[in-house]
């Protein structure tokens, strides 16, 4: 993967992930603490879904 788009991308996921949160409850450490859990947590999921994934496409059937 370019590490521009998966830096940028990364950029947009930590934003949206503050923006949202903060949105809701108006704190910017929530925002923050949000912000970089979230797109972790969604990264590993990530991950491991790929793996599966690739497993999965090559199993006979």
């Amino acid at each position: 993967m370019d590490i521009m788009k998966a830096a940028t991308f990364a950029v947009i996921h930590f934003s949206i992930a503050f923006t949202i949160t903060y949105i809701l409850t108006k704190d910017a450490l929530a925002g923050g603490l949000v912000a970089l859990i979230e797109p972790s947590c969604n990264t590993v999921a990530y991950l491991i879904h790929e793996k599966l994934w690739r497993k999965y496409r090559k199993s006979p059937g």
